[in-house]
């Protein structure tokens, strides 16, 4: 699931090269908390209008998932 974050979000921003991925360990076993850093000019490309775009990131992910039976929330900084 980092990976797919990761490729998602390097094909949405101008500087692919200050993407980063981290995957945080959360308090409960079936929860990954993955975070995103992207350059601060890239912010709003991967928010997008409204949070359409971290929305759909979100939703993406989520299914993928869905399939290992665990539950993952993706935090944008």
């Amino acid at each position: 699931m980092r990976e797919l974050v990761e490729v998602i979000a390097k094909a949405l921003v101008d500087h692919p090269d200050e993407v980063s991925v981290r995957q945080v360990d959360s308090d409960q076993a079936d929860t990954v908390v993955l975070e995103l850093k992207v350059s601060p000019d890239d912010m709003g490309k991967v928010i997008g209008k409204q949070g359409r775009i971290a929305k759909a990131l979100r939703t993406v992910v989520k299914a993928s998932a869905i399939r290992d039976g665990k539950k993952v929330i993706i935090e944008i900084q």
